[in-house]
């Protein structure tokens, strides 16, 4: 380190060099902005809002997710998918029409199906990443149209659900730039309002707002882990030495390098404190959370939602993965077990969200790196593009298929990309980020810093907060 780096340089440019020390995960970058942007013209928010992103991971056969229903329909799927295909009577059945095809879901997904049909829940069929409207395979074969970055590349794709844009590979989410506008409003400035239960994530990656990791077991916590032999790690430093690393650090350093951890460490230590007294203060659900790691994250995240008035939080964001979508292999069996993981978190934290009274104002999403091919390659499907995607909570005007749910023959149809069966998106994921960031509390105005392609799909111009002017309507009265 150079001798001339004064402390603003040394605090702009090397914030995180402590890491070679002790490990903060994220405290570390949520604790210590390294830039400023201009204040948001959003105004302090009175109520409570909060938005709960699912990656499923690898890239889910969205098409088995939600699939036809009825008889022509199903018939049509069947002869695409052959032995991927689902059996009409185990579908379970969605009300309503869609594109004037009947719809259901998957049979692991009976709680997903309760909550469609009472309308907290709504599904957005066909969408993927997208720079620009691709209309049909001509435009797609033109090379007039802008594409995606590595198309079929799951680190490509996975990143680019994460930052809304396809063009380029960024380390900067949009649930991330979302929380640079939204920070200098936002009333607790010492917990980053971007939670992750699994980790280190791009979504939540901003340019001065980073996401504070939490587990899911006790406080939450994830606290500090000395560095020691890898194999030899011993995990979170007991409550003892906390109190002894504090102290150390609460002395008076001369050296800017030293002086800069010891704040960062007390700030570190303190926001703990703060956060596992609010999560102790919460009374224990009714619901009971399967055992399944997913459940018991979303389970945290309820107990963090609960106890956001304690800690006086407007706006949160929460994040969770679960893994093992890449299905080349086994897909129908993989799917019956994951499908039902998924159906279980979810309903139960929607129960959960019931008794806490707090339904209306949390809004649960899921992304996927992307979908997999129609057609089957032997016992499994393959990287493709468009897939469905679910919204629920209060708020989301449920029982309803939103963007249109293509036709699945490969013969004649103009959004197949080639006979794997793999389908050109029709709505874009900016379409669908977009509505959730003006419900979350992003000012039209900004819209554009947050999801820089929005411009190519919606015009924010009528913009008034109801859902006939809404990018696609699942928000809004």
């Amino acid at each position: 380190m150079s001798k001339n780096l004064n402390r603003r340089k040394f605090l702009e440019q090397a914030s995180c060099a402590a890491l070679g020390y002790s490990t903060f995960y994220s405290t570390l970058n949520n604790l210590f902005s390294t830039n400023n942007l201009a204040v948001a013209s959003s105004q302090p928010p009175e109520d409570y809002k909060a938005m709960v992103c699912i990656l499923l991971a690898g890239g889910n056969d969205s098409y088995n997710m939600l699939l036809p229903k009825g008889a022509s329909e199903h018939a049509e799927y069947a002869t695409t998918r052959s032995n991927l295909a689902l059996a009409m009577e185990d579908i379970l059945a969605l009300s309503g029409s869609h594109n004037g095809k009947s719809l259901g879901v998957h049979p692991s997904m009976p709680g997903i199906q309760q909550m469609y049909e009472a309308g907290d829940l709504a599904f957005i069929a066909n969408a993927g990443t997208l720079i620009e409207p691709i209309n049909n395979y001509a435009d797609y074969q033109s090379g007039l149209k802008k594409l995606p970055l590595g198309l079929f590349s799951h680190s490509d794709q996975i990143e680019q659900w994460q930052t809304s844009i396809p063009q380029s590979r960024q380390a900067i989410g949009w649930g991330g730039r979302m929380a640079d506008l939204l920070k200098d409003v936002y009333p607790n400035q010492e917990i980053s309002m971007n939670i992750s239960l699994s980790g280190r994530n791009v979504f939540q990656a901003g340019n001065s707002v980073l996401e504070y990791s939490i587990s899911n077991s006790d406080t939450g916590n994830v606290g500090i882990e000395t560095i020691e032999p890898y194999n030899g790690r011993s995990g979170l430093i007991n409550e003892l030495r906390d109190n002894a690393i504090k102290s150390m650090m609460e002395d008076v350093h001369g050296n800017v390098f030293k002086e800069t951890f010891a704040k960062m460490t007390t700030a570190t230590l303190d926001t703990q404190e703060r956060f596992a007294k609010a999560l102790a203060g919460v009374n224990p659900f009714q619901t009971t959370f399967s055992e399944h790691y997913l459940s018991q994250n979303m389970r945290m995240i309820a107990k963090t939602i609960a106890a956001g008035e304690s800690l006086n939080m407007k706006r949160q964001t929460f994040f969770t993965t679960i893994g093992g979508w890449d299905h080349h292999d086994e897909v129908i069996n993989s799917q019956e077990y994951l499908l039902g993981v998924v159906n279980n978190a979810i309903f139960e934290f929607y129960q959960t969200l019931e008794e806490l009274g707090m339904k209306d104002q949390v809004t649960l999403f899921t992304i996927s790196d992307f979908a997999r091919t129609l057609t089957s390659n032997g016992n499994g499907s393959d990287h493709a593009w468009g897939g469905n995607m679910m919204v629920a909570g209060g708020a989301v005007n449920g029982k309803s298929v939103y963007g249109s749910y293509p036709n699945l023959n490969l013969e004649g149809n103009d959004l197949i990309m080639s006979q794997r069966g793999n389908l050109i998106p029709t709505t874009s994921a900016d379409e669908v980020f977009a509505e959730l960031a003006l419900w979350f509390g992003v000012n039209k105005n900004d819209l554009s810093m947050v999801l820089p392609n929005i411009g190519n799909f919606y015009s924010t111009s009528g913009y008034d907060g109801t859902a006939a002017n809404n990018p696609l309507g699942f928000l809004g009265t």
